[in-house]
């Protein structure tokens, strides 16, 4: 296994999309790239993420916000930077999981002291992940 990977895999977290009601709805995905690749990302806080839904939805991106079902929040605040990825990409060798029915993302947050990410539309939310900073 390469350094990357284990870095990696020791960054992956994952949690339920739940509804109000307590149906789940899908899962969400996400690893810390500033842990994996300190070098590459360290201006801002990144993120690769990938998730699936049963229903199609979009996660938000500041270029588009009206596209938006699903917004990913850092302490609460919105992305800078929104890339949807093919499922192919340069981050897709960190994990093994790979399908037709994930979407993939790079996200970018603003520099932070405490790293808290949630993901939620109008009806679901996910449970807060959390990441220590060095």
């Amino acid at each position: 296994m390469e350094k990357d990977q284990e870095l990696s895999a020791s960054s992956l977290q994952s949690s339920k999309i739940v509804s109000k009601e307590g149906t789940i709805s899908g899962i969400f995905s996400i690893i810390y790239l500033n842990e994996v690749y300190p070098k590459s990302f360290n201006q801002n806080e990144y993120f690769f993420v990938f998730m699936f839904t049963k229903e199609s939805k979009e996660l938000y991106s500041p270029k588009n916000p009206k596209d938006a079902d699903m917004r990913l929040k850092l302490n609460s605040k919105l992305p800078i930077k929104v890339e949807k990825l093919p499922q192919e990409n340069q981050f897709s060798h960190l994990v093994d999981t790979k399908n037709d029915w994930n979407q993939y993302y790079l996200v970018a947050f603003e520099q932070s002291a405490t790293i808290n990410l949630t993901l939620d539309d109008n009806t679901s939310s996910s449970r807060v992940i959390k990441y220590k900073k060095e």
